[in-house]
């Protein structure tokens, strides 16, 4: 019973590959060819190549692990030979000349370095593994920050008024060929987006709990719905002029 909740409460990535399929298609039949159905899917093969980049981070680097590994044993068998330098006199001629204190002394300063080294060698190869995971993570999710900003940048010219009739727009004003209907859903297209590239983003983090790449995941979550929540501001707008209610979501819009 709770491995079953575990999985229902885990991130889907081909749960959030079909979604944003499905959107695309959505985006297709509303407005074939169009720039958005391109972007959409782009952000498709985005998606998909996020699935397999998070299943790469989170697995570990095995070589890296090995090295790590043969320091520790190496480590483990400085501190065995350590300890029995230092029994061995209580059973041995402390007469001789081996084991004088002196050479005793030297023998341990000279162990604890070699452990003092090997335990720098463990500690750099353990955060080497954890930093190269971390480039490849922030810089997956800087993509998704830029596509972010393109999907803005596609409904930046669609305000609610230029379908209006009494609009009067200048020579330099964007064209604007879109009845209610379609601006309406074409708002919505770009909000749902935004919205899945905030779950692609949180991929990333899933099997890899690294502060500053969790940190990264935040920012792009907070930009997606800061841009979403602008887009629906221009649809509250848009509902108003034309003299319907604000629509709310359907998990099947066309």
């Amino acid at each position: 019973m709770e491995k079953q909740l575990t999985s229902r409460l885990t991130l889907q990535d081909t749960h959030i590959v079909e979604t944003i399929a499905k959107l695309q298609r959505r985006i297709s039949e509303r407005f074939p060819d169009s720039g958005l159905q391109h972007l959409c899917g782009e952000l498709l093969e985005v998606g998909r190549s996020a699935s397999q980049r998070s299943q790469e981070i989170g697995r570990p680097i095995r070589h890296i692990r090995f090295a790590s590994y043969l320091l520790l044993a190496g480590l483990i068998g400085s501190l065995i030979v350590l300890i029995f330098s230092i029994a061995q006199p209580a059973t041995t001629d402390l007469s001789s000349d081996d084991m004088k204190l002196p050479n005793l002394i030297a023998m341990a300063d000279s162990s604890s370095q070699v452990m003092l080294l090997l335990s720098a060698g463990i500690y750099f190869l353990i955060s080497l593994e954890t930093r190269l995971k971390r480039r490849r993570a922030l810089t997956a999710i800087h993509e998704l920050r830029s596509m972010c900003h393109i999907i803005d940048m596609h409904q930046l010219t669609k305000d609610p008024e230029r379908v209006l009739s009494n609009f009067r727009g200048t020579d330099n004003s964007p064209r604007q060929k879109m009845t209610p209907l379609e601006l309406n859903r074409y708002l919505d297209y770009c909000s749902e987006m935004l919205s899945l590239t905030g779950k692609i983003a949180a991929l990333y983090v899933k099997n890899f709990d690294d502060p500053a790449s969790v940190a990264a995941v935040s920012e792009v979550e907070q930009l997606s719905t800061g841009l979403s929540r602008k887009i629906w501001q221009k649809i509250m707008i848009l509902n108003q002029s034309v003299g319907i209610s604000t629509p709310t979501r359907n998990p099947n819009p066309q």
